[in-house]
């Protein structure tokens, strides 16, 4: 565990690395991300550097236009919580289409300020899988015989 002071600045580097993030990062998340990093989103769940590189290949490869605006920062010394919309275009579906996702990501960091769990927390049913063709029918239904 870092101190306050070291974590809000580690934050902030995180923050900057989601905001600005672009295709060729993939290849520097070794920068960002400590060698054995956790990382885990409603897909993955994996540990260490070219296992996470792979995740973000996966989300360049059939995403266009990925954009994160973080929204709001909570920081103490154990970590960071980050609230955040992501807009993105789907390459294979709709590609004129900006689509979002609101979620919230928790950072722990190393004593060196790079990431060493990153947990994403977001609603895949209804962010994602409600707007696709074929399976959003279906979720939608459920939803309202649900509720």
């Amino acid at each position: 565990m870092i101190d306050a002071a070291s974590t809000r600045a580690a934050a902030q580097r995180a923050t900057e690395f989601f905001e600005n993030i672009a295709t060729s990062d993939v290849a520097r998340l070794d920068a960002v991300y400590a060698t054995r990093a956790y990382f885990r989103d409603p897909f993955s769940e994996v540990v260490g550097i070219p296992a996470i590189t792979a995740v973000y290949a996966r989300m360049f490869e059939h995403l266009d236009g990925v954009r994160f605006a973080v929204l709001e920062t909570v920081v103490d010394a154990g970590g960071a919580v980050l609230t955040w919309d992501m807009d993105y275009r789907v390459r294979k579906w709709r590609p004129q289409e900006v689509q979002r996702i609101h979620g919230a990501s928790h950072l722990k960091f190393s004593a060196d300020g790079r990431i060493a769990y990153h947990r994403d927390y977001w609603d895949a049913a209804n962010e994602l899988y409600a707007k696709l063709p074929l399976v959003g029918p279906v979720m939608r239904y459920l939803k309202r015989r649900l509720a």
